[in-house]
C-alpha cells in the first residue's frame, strides 16, 4: 500500500508511478487519441454535409451518459465497499488478538508457563498465517513460531484453521487442569471465535467477485461510450474532439481499473492493503504484552 501526505496533494498530482492509471493505459490513451483524430479528419474531410446527425448524436449521448454514469458510480462503491470492509476485518483482528494476550496473561498461572508462551506463539502467527492464506500461498517456515510449533503444521492445507484448532487443544488443556475456570474459558473461547469469524469474512471478500455478465456488460458500455464521443462533439468541436475522447476514455476507464484494484484488497498491489505492516503490529503488540 502507498503511504503519502494527504494534505500534499499538488505535490501528487504532479508524479506519476506505475499504479496511475496515465502510467497504466498510456499507449491506450495513443490509440484512442489517433481514433479521434482520425474521425475528426473524415468529418471535416468528407462528411460536412451530416452535421445535423451528428448534432442529434450528442442530445444522445448526453441521455445515455447518465446512465452510464449511475452503472459507473455503483461499481466503484461496490469495489470500495469490499475494500473497506477488509479493513476492518483486520482492524478486528488487530483488537482480538491483543485481547487473547492481555486474557491469557491474566488467566492462565506462571506454572503452566510452557502452554502460556505456546498460547502467544499461535496467537502471533494467526495474523501472518492468514495473510499467506488470503494470498494462496501455504506458508510456514515465515510464521513466528519455533520449528516445534512449525512441525505441527506441516502437510496441513488451511494453516489459520489448524492454529485455531491447536489453540483450542491448549485451552481446553488448561480448563481441565482447571487452570481455567467456566467464565475464563468463555471469555478466551469468544476471542478465538472471532478469530475465525475473521477468517471467514475474509476468505468472503477474496472469493466473491463483481458478477461476471455486470462486469463484462460495463466494460462493453465503456467501449461504446469512447467509441460514440467523437461522434456526439465533433461536429461543435472539430479537432479538440480528440482532447475530449482522451478525456473520456481516461475518466471513465481509469475508475474501472481503480475498481478491479481495490476490489481484492489481500494481495500486494500498491493499494492493497497493508497486511505486512498490520501483521508486523500484532506480533509486537503480543512480544510486549508477554514480557
Amino acid at each position: 500500500m502507498i503511504k503519502y501526505n494527504t494534505k500534499s496533494w499538488f505535490r501528487h498530482i504532479l508524479s506519476f508511478h506505475k499504479t496511475d492509471t496515465i502510467y497504466a493505459f498510456r499507449y491506450e490513451l495513443i490509440i484512442v487519441a489517433l481514433y479521434a483524430a482520425g474521425f475528426a479528419w473524415i468529418e471535416q474531410t468528407y462528411l460536412q454535409k451530416y452535421e445535423y446527425i451528428f448534432s442529434k448524436m450528442a442530445q444522445f449521448f448526453s441521455f445515455i451518459g447518465f446512465a452510464f454514469s449511475m452503472l459507473l458510480v455503483f461499481r466503484i462503491n461496490s469495489a470500495y465497499d469490499k475494500w473497506w470492509e477488509g479493513r476492518k476485518m483486520w482492524g478486528a483482528l488487530v483488537n482480538n488478538c491483543r485481547n487473547f494476550a492481555l486474557k491469557i496473561k491474566a488467566f492462565v498461572p506462571q506454572s503452566e508457563i510452557e502452554a502460556k508462551d505456546k498460547l502467544y506463539d499461535w496467537m502471533a502467527a494467526f495474523p501472518k498465517s492468514l495473510k499467506f492464506h488470503l494470498r494462496d500461498e501455504v506458508e510456514i517456515n515465515g510464521l513466528p513460531i519455533s520449528d516445534e510449533l512449525k512441525k505441527v503444521l506441516f502437510g496441513k492445507k488451511h494453516i489459520p484453521n489448524a492454529i485455531a484448532g491447536e489453540i483450542y487443544v491448549l485451552l481446553k488443556g488448561l480448563k481441565d487442569k482447571k487452570h481455567l475456570s467456566e467464565e475464563e474459558m468463555l471469555m478466551l473461547d469468544k476471542e478465538v471465535k472471532s478469530l475465525t469469524d475473521i477468517l471467514g469474512a475474509c476468505e468472503r471478500i477474496k472469493s466473491t467477485p463483481i458478477p461476471y455478465s455486470y462486469n463484462m456488460f460495463l466494460k462493453k458500455l465503456i467501449l461504446v461510450f469512447i467509441l460514440l464521443t467523437p461522434l456526439a462533439f465533433v461536429e461543435a468541436l472539430h479537432y479538440w474532439t480528440i482532447g475530449l475522447t482522451v478525456l473520456v476514455f481516461y475518466i471513465f476507464v481509469g475508475l474501472e481499473y481503480i475498481s478491479e484494484e481495490i476490489e481484492e484488497p489481500f494481495g500486494t498491489d500498491n493499494n492493497d492493503l497493508p497486511l505486512d505492516d498490520l501483521a508486523n503490529k500484532i506480533l509486537e503488540n503480543i512480544t510486549e504484552i508477554r514480557s
